[in-house]
C-alpha cells in the first residue's frame, strides 16, 4: 500500500510526543489521507489509532525504524525526535519533515551532535511546537501549535482539585509545585492535589509532600488513562514550570473548561498565556504562586468565567483542525502540491531502498545500532 505520510517515532513508550503523532494521524486520516505510524507503546498506540483507517507498526529502535521505513511506500516521512529522523535520511524513502519537540539543539553527547550534523542538511523542512522551541533549535523552523480535541459530553461538576498531569522526573519539577502547593495553604482547607503521572522521583516527593505537611491533601495517581475524566472534573489545573516547551496538557486543560495556573515562560506563554485573564506565576518564586493558587481556588466565579475564556481560546487557536493546517502547508511546501495531489511529478525517480548516502557512503544497516 502507498501512504501519503508515514510519522515515525523509535520508541516504545507513550507520553506527549506520542500524544502529538496520534492526534495529527488521526486528524489527517479524517481528512482523507492514507497514514502510518512506527513506533511508540504497542499497548497504547492500537488503541488511540482505534476507529481510523491509520495503519500501525512497532519501531522501538533505529534498526526497527529503518527496517519498516524500507518496506515502506509513502510521499512523505515526518520524524519526531533525533533517532526517527536519523532513521528517515538513512532510509531516504521520501522527503522528510521533522517536528522539533525540545528547546534544544539536536544530540546531548559527541555521538549525538555528529547524528545531528548529519540530520539536520537533509530535512525538506523543520517543524516546531511553539516559538520558544523555534528559538533555542538549529535550522529554520516553521511553528505550528499542536492542537488537542474538543472536550464531548455533559459538563461535569467541579471538585476542590488541583491537579497536575506529568510525568515525576527531575526536568519536570513536581517537587518546585509541591512546595507552592503547601505554600497556598489550601491542603487544610478541603481541597486536594491530585498528581496523575509516574517517575523515577515518585518516592521522593512522596517524602517530601510528608515533609512539608500535606500529605494528606495529596493524592499520586501513578499512570492514568482517564485523563480527559480528570480534567473534566479538576478544579484547576496547575503547570508551574516555566520552561515547558508547549504544555499539551495545558492544551487539553483549556479544552475542558479548566482554569489553568502555569509557569511564565516556555510555550505556556503561547497558549494560556495569550488568554485576557491568564493567571501565570514566577516559577522561581514558590510563595507567590502558592498565593495566586490559593487566590483562584477561593474564587468560584472568577475559575468559572476564566475556564470559558480558555475553552472558547482553543477552540479558536487549539484545535487539531487548525495543527493539521498548518503542517498541511509545510507539506504542500515541501512537495510543491498539496498531499492529495500527484504523488510524483512525471519523470522523478523513486529513491533507492537501502542504498548508501552519497555523503556518509555507507549504507543505513551500518549505524543501525547509534541511539541519538
Amino acid at each position: 500500500m502507498t501512504h501519503d505520510v508515514v510519522h515515525v517515532v523509535c520508541t516504545d513508550a507513550f507520553a506527549g510526543v506520542e500524544r502529538y503523532v496520534t492526534t495529527l494521524a488521526r486528524t489527517q486520516d479524517a481528512r482523507g489521507l492514507r497514514v502510518l505510524v512506527l513506533g511508540g507503546a504497542a499497548d497504547r498506540m492500537p488503541t488511540e489509532l482505534a476507529g481510523t483507517g491509520v495503519d500501525w507498526a512497532p519501531a522501538p529502535t533505529l534498526r526497527h525504524a529503518v527496517a519498516a521505513l524500507r518496506r515502506a511506500c509513502t510521499r512523505l516521512v515526518h520524524a519526531h525526535m533525533t533517532t526517527a529522523e536519523l532513521a528517515a535520511v538513512l532510509t531516504r524513502r521520501a522527503p522528510v519533515v521533522a517536528t522539533r519537540h525540545f528547546a534544544a539543539t539536536r544530540g546531548s553527547s559527541g555521538v549525538g551532535r555528529a547524528v545531528g550534523r548529519f540530520v539536520t542538511p537533509r530535512l525538506a523542512a523543520q517543524v516546531a511546537i511553539s516559538q520558544f522551541v523555534a528559538d533555542r533549535v538549529e535550522g529554520p523552523t516553521t511553528v505550528v501549535h499542536p492542537g488537542v480535541p474538543a472536550a464531548t459530553g455533559p459538563r461535569a461538576t467541579r471538585r476542590p482539585v488541583v491537579l497536575m498531569v506529568n510525568r515525576l522526573e527531575a526536568e519536570k519539577r513536581t517537587d518546585v509545585a509541591l512546595r507552592m502547593w503547601a505554600a497556598s495553604g489550601l491542603a487544610g482547607t478541603g481541597w486536594e492535589l491530585h498528581l496523575a503521572g509516574d517517575g523515577a522521583l515518585r518516592p521522593r516527593l512522596e517524602a517530601l509532600a510528608t515533609d512539608l505537611g500535606v500529605a494528606g491533601a495529596t493524592r499520586f495517581l501513578g499512570t492514568r488513562t482517564d485523563v480527559d475524566d480528570l480534567l473534566a472534573t479538576a478544579g484547576i489545573f496547575f503547570a508551574p514550570r516555566g520552561d515547558e516547551p508547549y504544555g499539551l496538557s495545558v492544551v487539553e486543560a483549556m479544552a475542558h473548561g479548566t482554569p489553568v495556573v502555569a509557569g511564565r515562560g516556555g510555550g505556556h506563554s503561547e497558549t494560556v498565556g495569550t488568554a485576557d485573564g491568564a493567571v501565570l506565576v514566577d516559577p522561581d518564586d514558590i510563595e507567590a504562586a502558592g498565593a495566586a493558587l490559593a487566590a483562584l481556588a477561593r474564587d468560584p466565579e472568577r475559575r468559572a468565567a476564566y475556564g470559558e475564556e480558555l475553552r472558547a481560546l482553543h477552540q479558536h487557536r487549539f484545535a487539531p483542525e487548525a495543527h493539521a493546517d498548518g503542517i498541511a502547508a509545510v507539506y504542500a511546501a515541501v512537495l510543491g502540491s498539496p498531499l492529495g495531489g500527484d504523488p510524483r511529478p512525471a519523470g522523478t525517480a523513486a529513491p533507492t531502498p537501502g542504498s548508501a548516502d552519497p555523503v556518509l557512503g555507507t549504507d543505513p544497516d551500518d549505524l543501525a545500532g547509534v541511539r541519538a
